[in-house]
């Protein structure tokens, strides 16, 4: 019997509780692969990993966890088809390297629309929860259950050079993917592709100017700082939605008692506890970027709404034209969607941003 299928099938009948008098059974441990391509000090990670740790917790030992950070179980870009063909029982999923398999997620991406980085985490929980092809594209096309939603928080402008004005970035190579790509070329300046672990050496090497689409956290963990110490608010909101699953079948043989630990930690997440984490992360690496000579500032007023007006929006209706359209996706009806949550959770988050934090101290 294929591993999958004893899991399934010992969880059908844990929950029926017709082994709980055999011995050794009851009390044995699944043991679950998660699967990263970002390191354990990486934005999300901080939260992945209290999400496990507590899961391992909360069943006594009786689901165990194996950590595999920074690809080194599959590869960038691997991940999605990993966890679909249970080749990785967890993982997180980032839907910029997925651009082809994920169009209605991508749906959630986009800059300039709100504030805060927990209330990101909301909207894209409801938005699953009352758009039906998101659900699907999810649990049907990919086979996996989604845990819950997260994202990368901040996504300053990370360069060698201050800047005055976004007129200054015209011809500049800035590291970007996915959406961001239409920031950086909305600015004139050259968006250069490129997996994170690269990033480092091509801003040492001067092929790159800066980096966007970095998250902070993951840019100060990743040193981008010692190279680019100049990091510019753009006013651009929270940044990059994601999220962690489980391949479905496996999620499937996990004894109802398991599955509601799960349930209930997702909630501790959307009731506060991601906002929790991130904030006392995101003052602990303003503190040591200070430390180690970065520069925070951000854009006048002004500024910011010329570069929202110049992405927004122009970013969304080029997902409905270029995306949605062509794989049959309604993407106005998914985009009311998204403003309805965007206006029910506007105002409610917590989450500073860098610039923010650096200021108060």
């Amino acid at each position: 019997m294929k591993r999958r299928d004893f899991l399934k099938t010992w969880g059908a009948l844990a929950g029926a509780g017709l082994i709980s008098g055999l011995p050794g059974l009851a009390q044995a441990a699944t043991s679950l692969k998660f699967d990263s391509y970002v390191s354990e000090t990486a934005g999300p990670s901080w939260v992945d990993r209290w999400f496990f740790e507590e899961l391992e917790k909360r069943t006594n030992g009786e689901i165990g966890m194996k950590y595999y950070w920074a690809g080194s179980l599959n590869k960038v870009g691997e991940h999605l088809g990993a966890v679909r063909d249970g080749t990785s029982e967890t993982t997180l999923i980032a839907p910029g390297y997925y651009q082809a398999e994920l169009p209605v997620t991508r749906g959630l991406e986009w800059y300039f629309r709100m504030e805060r980085a927990d209330e990101l985490q909301l909207v894209c929980r409801d938005v699953y929860e009352n758009f039906a092809p998101l659900r699907q594209e999810w649990e049907e096309r990919h086979r996996s259950k989604v845990l819950y939603w997260t994202n990368w928080n901040y996504a300053p402008l990370i360069l060698r050079e201050p800047i005055t004005s976004l007129a200054d970035l015209k011809g500049k190579k800035i590291r970007a993917y996915g959406v961001a790509t239409d920031v950086i070329e909305g600015f004139g300046g050259i968006a250069v592709p490129m997996a994170a672990g690269e990033v480092y050496q091509a801003l040492e090497r001067g092929v790159l100017d800066g980096v966007y689409g970095f998250d902070f956290v993951t840019a100060v963990a990743y040193k981008l700082h010692e190279i680019a110490p100049n990091f510019h608010d753009i006013g651009d909101g929270p940044h990059a939605p994601a999220v962690t699953v489980m391949n479905r079948r496996v999620w499937e043989g996990l004894p109802a008692e398991h599955q509601q630990v799960c349930t209930d930690l997702a909630d501790e997440l959307y009731g506060g506890k991601f906002a929790e984490i991130y904030n006392s992360v995101l003052a602990e690496y303003v503190q040591k970027a200070l430390a180690e000579g970065v520069s925070f500032t951000s854009l006048s007023d002004a500024e910011k709404a010329e570069a929202k007006a110049t992405v927004q929006p122009a970013q969304v209706e080029k997902w409905v034209e270029t995306v949605a359209k062509p794989n049959g996706i309604d993407g106005a009806a998914m985009q009311a969607v998204v403003e309805e949550a965007i206006a029910r959770h506007a105002g409610t988050g917590t989450m500073k941003r860098p610039v923010e934090i650096a200021a108060g101290l």
